[in-house]
């Protein structure tokens, strides 16, 4: 029942309210707050349907990075609509141009240490992306006469998707709340966040060599003929955009590779230029054995995603149908030839414009904008590298103590930087997060910059009236 809002009765909101069960959304706050309702796209703007204007400084949930007009994209998928609108790639058949991405994806993949990706499953989502990791995981271990290689060790903070394998390997309390999850066979590592979790003292350099000791431990401990995989984001983005030590994927990786373990790479939101590099496993010294990547694929135009196996996998996998027959795995809808099409002329872009350069080149605009701001009472720290950024708010910066979850600090300032024409993303935490399309121009981040400045000052006023600082 529409509330506080006092909609019109046919408004679209109201008719959201009415129909519309929301992801990720407070439902017994929703009716009194609202939807914003996003009526059109023009480059890095969006527009509600009151007639005001956003940059949409998250690419929406770090998607759009070619915005929200391209025609490039527009017309590939009119194209391939008329040429061939779906088929599958069950029993062997598959769409040409299905083919054509997949042999593109092998083409400008990460290499694993064994040499380049191998073969591309391709799936609708990163959720899925990363659920099929799992179960190919599983697969290879079952035919390699394995069968208690299971364990997937994910860490504090990760954000691997929400379906039910996914959604347990999040290491996020809202992915489990309430769903009995997580599942078992999922370990649990530490976050590398040097600024909260490094010791006194400790460099970054020795900060990471721990950690390395902490997984070699955790994985004698759990007993190495137990984990099968590990998992990990190059930057851990739901999480708080957490970098890594830059020393810390070397040393994680050499302790997997003694184990026997193998090294999962999801680039869900680091893939197609966000870091500076074409992949996050460029820039982080990341050498996997398999690679999950979703979102920027397509700019969000369709829904597509993919996993990349390198080629010592696949030929467990091959082995396995000798085994079982057919890999009794897949989706109605992997690989759809618009999709595809699209992904195709996305990547087509991203290269032409040299966007993962564009990214390297602005996002010292943005980082040493938000910088600016890191003596702020209310900034713990600022961090990020491309065109992606978090600013973690705390309630004292010496003792570097949270505020309370309930207060919503993060979300609270993200709401106030709306009001000044930006979207933002306020997480848990009370991490701020920014993650412009690659195509934003250096006004357009310095508009976000000073619109996250009055939101600051905004949310320390209110907390400053409320006692809380």
């Amino acid at each position: 029942m529409v509330t506080a809002m006092n909609y019109l009765p046919n408004s679209m909101a109201a008719r959201g309210i009415a129909h519309l069960l929301h992801p990720f959304t407070n439902l017994a706050q929703h009716p009194d707050v609202g939807p914003l309702v996003l009526t059109e796209g023009q480059g890095v703007h969006v527009y509600d349907d009151q007639g005001n204007v956003y940059i949409e400084a998250m690419s929406g949930l770090w998607c759009a990075s070619l915005g929200f007009s391209e025609k490039r994209l527009v017309e590939a998928a009119a194209r391939q609509m008329q040429r061939l609108p779906f088929y599958h790639g069950f029993s062997g058949k598959t769409p040409d141009v299905t083919i054509e991405l997949a042999e593109k994806l092998t083409a400008i993949a990460p290499p694993s240490a064994h040499g380049p990706m191998s073969k591309v499953f391709f799936v609708n989502s990163g959720s899925e992306a990363n659920d099929t990791q799992v179960k190919l995981v599983w697969y290879y271990n079952n035919v390699r006469g394995k069968p208690e290689k299971k364990k997937i060790i994910a860490r504090d903070r990760a954000y691997h998707g929400v379906t039910v394998m996914a959604g347990s390997l999040t290491g996020m309390d809202y992915a489990h709340a309430g769903f009995d999850l997580p599942l078992t066979r999922v370990v649990r590592a530490e976050c590398p966040h040097p600024w909260r979790n490094a010791k006194p003292g400790e460099s970054e350099e020795d900060y990471a060599t721990r950690l390395a000791e902490d997984l070699e431990k955790l994985i004698l401990d759990e007993g190495p003929d137990t984990v099968g995989a590990f998992i990990a984001e190059p930057i851990q983005g739901a999480g708080g955009v957490i970098i890594p030590p830059r020393t810390y994927f070397p040393k994680i990786q050499e302790v997997l590779r003694r184990h026997d373990v193998l090294m999962i790479a999801d680039e869900v939101i680091t893939g197609f230029g966000r870091t500076g590099k074409m992949f996050g496993c460029e820039t982080f010294g990341i050498e996997p054995d398999m690679i999950s990547i979703a979102k920027a694929l397509s700019g969000a135009y369709l829904p597509i995603g993919a996993v990349l196996v390198s080629q010592p996998v696949y030929e467990v996998l091959e082995e396995g149908s000798r085994q079982h027959g057919m890999l009794g795995h897949g989706y109605t809808y992997s690989g759809h030839p618009v999709p595809a099409a699209v992904a195709l002329e996305a990547i087509k872009i991203y290269e032409e414009r040299d966007l993962a350069g564009r990214a390297a080149k602005l996002g010292p605009r943005l980082i040493d904008g938000l910088k600016r701001y890191a003596d702020h009472p209310l900034v713990g720290e600022v961090r990020g590298i491309g065109l992606v950024a978090g600013v973690e708010l705390v309630a004292d910066k010496v003792a570097k103590r949270s505020f309370a979850p309930e207060l919503k600090v993060g979300v609270g300032l993200a709401n106030r930087a709306q009001t000044h024409g930006v979207i933002l993303r306020g997480m848990p935490g009370d991490v701020v997060a920014f993650c412009p399309p690659l195509i934003v121009a250096e006004g357009q981040i310095d508009a976000i910059v000073d619109a996250f400045g009055a939101a600051l000052e905004e949310t320390h006023a209110q907390l400053k009236a409320d006692g809380h600082v």
